[in-house]
């Protein structure tokens, strides 16, 4: 592993990168830890945003967060001054989304989550059904009571399928850390006896549909996040050249507690726009 201390505009480009043609390289960027933290933007992540875009280098944001449609998270980023559209959006909404409709198509759903993931749902077809679902699928969900997790547990005992979008146990907020989707998750399957199947990172299935949308092979595809569990374990898996940022959960001293590593660890996106500005592209 390469570790970079600080800003050096002069370290090489790291891993096999330079093996692969310039026109058939891409990112997949975790948000919330590496883009910024709660509502506040991460210096240097907009200027690296802006060259990927400028150099029509393919990108998508990558997010274990099912709350916000894609035009929420536009609209999020647009007003923290990152200018994208909703094709380099993927969250683990749609990844769930998308697998539910290939494995029972026009199927329905109990849904514990918000607006983000029912969008999501009904985009691909899937109906709410609080009855007899096919299955019950977990996201993040501000309005989380008791009532709502026992009738999930009864339908989960009568049949229906347990479903997370991700099994992230906490989620990050500007006032600290609240219960994320896996606190959920845990909570109904130590109830039912259930193990829930997760289709966020660091699934391969989500994944490989992100490396899908961005149209590129195995080895042309760098994952960057914050967490090594999710990003740099789901990249390294697939065979992803991988780059931790430590300016989100990990601190480098977190990283002797881990038996697998990323080929880059960083201070920040702003430690990585020298490589960017560095890629030759059709459109440079």
């Amino acid at each position: 592993m390469e570790l970079i201390k600080g800003d050096n505009s002069n370290h090489k480009i790291a891993g096999d990168l330079n093996s692969v043609s310039s026109n058939n390289r891409g990112y997949l960027i975790d948000m919330d830890g590496v883009i910024y933290r709660g509502s506040k933007l991460i210096p240097g992540s907009d200027l690296f945003i802006q060259i990927l875009l400028e150099k029509g280098i393919p990108f998508l944001f990558l997010t274990n967060n099912s709350q916000r449609s894609r035009c929420d998270v536009v609209l999020k980023l647009a007003h923290m001054g990152i200018d994208v559209e909703i094709k380099h959006i993927f969250t683990c909404a749609i990844s769930t989304a998308r697998f539910l409709a290939s494995q029972k198509p026009n199927g329905s759903a109990y849904v514990i989550g918000d607006a983000g993931l029912l969008t999501a749902l009904h985009d691909h077809g899937y109906a709410i059904d609080e009855t007899n679902p096919d299955y019950v699928v977990i996201g993040e969900g501000r309005l989380l009571n008791f009532e709502v997790l026992e009738k999930a547990l009864k339908l989960i005992i009568n049949g229906s399928k347990l479903i997370a979008t991700n099994l992230d146990p906490n989620c990050p907020t500007d006032s600290g850390l609240r219960p994320g989707c896996g606190s959920t998750v845990s909570f109904l399957e130590t109830a039912s006896g259930r193990k829930a199947f997760s289709v966020g990172k660091p699934s391969p299935i989500m994944m490989r549909m992100a490396r899908k949308e961005l149209d590129l092979r195995t080895a042309g595809v760098t994952m960057i996040g914050d967490t090594m569990e999710t990003d740099i374990l789901g990249g390294l898996q697939m065979g992803y050249r991988t780059i931790l940022v430590f300016s989100g959960s990990t601190d480098p001293l977190d990283l002797e507690k881990y038996p697998y590593q990323p080929i880059l660890a960083i201070p920040s996106l702003k430690d990585l726009i020298h490589e960017v500005e560095n890629l030759q592209t059709n459109l440079a």
